[in-house]
């Protein structure tokens, strides 16, 4: 009976303890412990996350790893009928590496790149290449990357009932990309400088030249003196 008594007070004692280093969490149907708060209130280790319909939105229920309250490692998303439907990968709380996502019946309909940005050290290293030869790195660049995931790699697109390859983009730290190797990670800009280039313009993305209208036109020959009047053409790159 005594014996019974230590090993009981242990037991409360460590469950004690436990409970102390985390401010909330609930116990799995597998006996371990989910959707860990700890006492400065991030969300750490193993969630489980419930989203019900609402207006016509279907819910889902996804599961993965929580990291100072920053969604961390692979994250799979499953329907309310318990179909798989994304495999999501994270980094510092952005999209990482590769996602993809399926019709509730495994069939792929897109497979998206991602990189995440280290929001203590948004910067990274990028090739610089020469505007007559878009194939020749003349130069290294550090550049500033601005937001918490960018599009980086092949996306591919699916036909969600055949399953076969539709198409495929590329993209360059969120710019439209090209292949530069037979890997789909070698990729280059379609455009890496000044869009003001004329030159640089035409040998990477040809370009055709937008004529300016006439009222521009009669303006800068009554008013020689002033600042041309720059014309955009809808690109955003």
């Amino acid at each position: 009976m005594r014996l019974f008594i230590l090993i009981f007070s242990a037991l409360l004692l460590s469950a004690s303890s436990y409970s102390q280093k985390w401010k909330s969490y609930i116990i799995g149907v597998k006996g371990d412990t989910l959707n860990r708060v700890d006492m400065k209130g991030l969300k750490q280790g193993p969630w489980v996350v419930h989203v019900d319909e609402l207006r016509g939105e279907r819910g889902y229920e996804e599961e993965g790893f929580f990291l100072n309250d920053k969604k961390d490692g692979t994250w799979r998303r499953f329907s309310l009928e318990g179909d798989l439907t994304a495999v999501e990968n994270y980094r510092w709380g952005g999209k990482d590496g590769k996602s993809i996502y399926l019709t509730t019946q495994g069939s792929p309909i897109r497979e998206e790149s991602w990189k995440a940005v280290n929001p203590d050290s948004p910067y990274d290293t990028v090739n610089v290449y020469d505007p007559n030869n878009p194939d020749k790195i003349i130069a290294k660049q550090v550049i500033k990357l601005e937001g918490y995931s960018l599009k980086h790699g092949a996306w591919k697109h699916y036909d969600q009932f055949t399953g076969r390859l539709e198409k495929t983009d590329y993209w360059y730290f969120d710019k439209p990309a090209r292949k530069t190797g037979i890997d789909d990670d070698e990729l280059a800009p379609i455009d890496v400088s000044n869009e003001n280039d004329e030159n640089t313009a035409a040998a990477n993305d040809k370009k055709k030249a937008v004529p300016k209208p006439k009222e521009v036109v009669e303006f800068e020959k009554k008013k020689p003196g002033k600042k041309k009047i720059t014309v955009r053409d809808g690109s955003t790159f």
